[in-house]
């Protein structure tokens, strides 16, 4: 982002949008700074960042209880690594193309999910997502790269594949519109949105505003399975595979069945773990393209 910003300035310069600027100084600070604006009254939140700062943006304006959050316009210049919710909607990561689009906005309501799960220390806490949220090995994957500052697309390959072979598998049960599947699961997705892992594609049959989450879960399988099936996560084809199964549902909830929790991960934030429990907010977040 310092490397980026001088042009960022520009282009907001050279566009001649009206803004005050704040940087953040830390995680979680995103989302003070927008339960500060909503205190202020501002009703326009342009946020400047990657997935994880989308993440926290996404809270503030869930969380503020100055407004409703639908009074709030919400857009986003990306600016990470991996931008997958940009990915969704197409969003350019060119500054002034994306501050020029802002000018003539077009906007849609987006749903929102709400995770009820157990923190590192057994608390029971909550938090809104926006694109992905992935347990078993995708929240594996989220806690070990709390250990590894990730820049760049091929990192993050290297260290999944890294981290493919000292993953094990645990059972659980996932419970979803009435219907029940206990298996030791490789991996569980629920989306709101299509894109995540840099491009990724667990749930392709995501659909951002149809009040529905879609549901992925991958029953066990071998390591060298899953290495096979890479092609599949990018080409959007995962769910022909017989092991692969997709869903869409209104309320999710999953549990351990061993003694070992299953790990939780969301729009690439690791959370928790298990047990966990989704709701859906239907059109919550109004969105700038």
């Amino acid at each position: 982002m310092k490397r980026r910003w001088p042009v960022i300035e520009r282009a907001l310069q050279e566009t001649g949008l009206n803004y005050s600027l704040h940087f953040t100084a830390g995680k979680g600070h995103a989302s003070r700074l927008v339960d500060d604006a909503a205190l202020k009254g501002y009703r326009y939140i342009l946020g400047i960042g990657g997935d994880g700062t989308n993440h926290e943006i996404v809270n503030g304006l869930a969380n503020q209880n100055h407004a409703p959050i639908t009074d709030f316009h919400y857009a986003l210049l990306p600016a990470g690594s991996g931008n997958d919710w940009a990915r969704e909607y197409n969003l350019s990561n060119d500054p002034l193309t994306r501050l020029q689009a802002l000018k003539n906005p077009i906007t849609k309501f987006q749903d929102l999910g709400l995770i009820h799960f157990l923190d590192s220390e057994g608390q029971s806490c909550q938090r809104f997502f926006v694109n992905v949220a992935g347990m078993a090995y995708d929240g594996f994957i989220g806690k070990k790269l709390l250990e590894n500052k990730v820049t760049n697309r091929l990192q993050y390959l290297v260290l999944v594949m890294k981290y493919l072979f000292e993953y094990k598998l645990t059972p659980a049960r996932i419970t979803f519109d009435g219907q029940t599947a206990e298996d030791d699961f490789y991996t569980i997705n629920v989306g709101l949105c299509r894109y995540s892992g840099g491009g990724m594609q667990f749930v392709p049959q995501a659909v951002p505003d149809d009040g529905l989450f879609a549901l992925t879960f991958a029953r066990k399988v071998s390591k060298l399975t899953v290495l096979l099936q890479t092609g599949r996560f990018y080409k959007g084809t995962l769910l022909k595979h017989p092991r692969i199964e997709g869903f869409q549902a209104k309320a999710i909830s999953v549990e351990a069945l061993g003694g070992t929790p299953t790990l939780l991960e969301a729009d690439g934030e690791f959370l928790g773990e298990t047990p966990v429990r989704i709701e859906m907010l239907e059109k919550q977040l109004r969105v700038v393209l």
